[in-house]
C-alpha cells in the first residue's frame, strides 16, 4: 500500500494539492489497515485523510533546502529502472 507514497518535497513544478491528498490517503490506508472504511468508520477516516493532508502541505510548505529541485520525468525514470531491475532480477 504504501509504495504509492512518493516524496514530494523539492520537485519542479512542487506537488499539487491532488498529489498530497493522495499521499495522505495511502498513509490513512495504511494505518488503518482500511483500503475502503466501513460507512461507520467513513467520518472518521475522511477526517482523518484531511488532517494528514493539512500537516502534510504545512510541512512541504516549510521545509527549506539549497539543492536544487529535481525533475519529475527524470526521477520518474529512474524510478521505472529500478523497478525493472528489481523484477527481472527476481524472475530469473
Amino acid at each position: 500500500m504504501c509504495r504509492n507514497i512518493k516524496t514530494l518535497h523539492n520537485f519542479k513544478p512542487p506537488a499539487t494539492d491532488d498529489e498530497v491528498r493522495a499521499s495522505s490517503l495511502q498513509f490513512v490506508r495504511k494505518l488503518s489497515g482500511f483500503a475502503r472504511p466501513s460507512k461507520a468508520n467513513e467520518p472518521a477516516f475522511l477526517r482523518a485523510v484531511d488532517r494528514v493532508t493539512q500537516a502534510a502541505q504545512e510541512l512541504l510548505d516549510s521545509l527549506v533546502t539549497n539543492a536544487p529541485p529535481r525533475d519529475r520525468e527524470v526521477e520518474a525514470a529512474k524510478a521505472r529502472a529500478r523497478s525493472l531491475a528489481r523484477f527481472q532480477s527476481s524472475a530469473a
